[in-house]
């Protein structure tokens, strides 16, 4: 996995050529992947990379993007958020383990 693949589009298309391709969200206790109804929990996936994006004007912009692989099987994705998870959207266990990478 590279460590600069440029804007957060391209980092985007660099990691789903490189298998990444599921599409995760927050969903409390777990990240879900609405296409296929996949749900890890924090003890079922690993953190394989951390990519940050600033908004060039506008801090709105900012970004994190997460490359992620299951511990369960090969299922690997990406989670693209905001800065500072908001304990609303997400269990403390999720937060403590996407904190840890950053």
């Amino acid at each position: 996995m590279k460590t600069d693949y440029g804007t957060l589009s391209q980092t985007i298309n660099g990691l789903k050529a490189e298998g990444y391709t599921r599409d995760f969200n927050i969903q409390k206790d777990s990240l879900i992947c609405p296409e296929d109804q996949t749900e890890l929990s924090p003890d079922d996936f690993e953190i394989d990379g951390v990519f940050r994006f600033e908004g060039e004007s506008n801090p709105d912009d900012e970004a994190v993007l997460y490359a992620i692989s299951s511990t369960k099987d090969d299922t690997k994705g990406l989670l693209v958020n905001g800065y500072g998870i908001s304990a609303d959207d997400a269990s403390a266990e999720l937060i403590k383990k996407l904190d840890t990478h950053k």
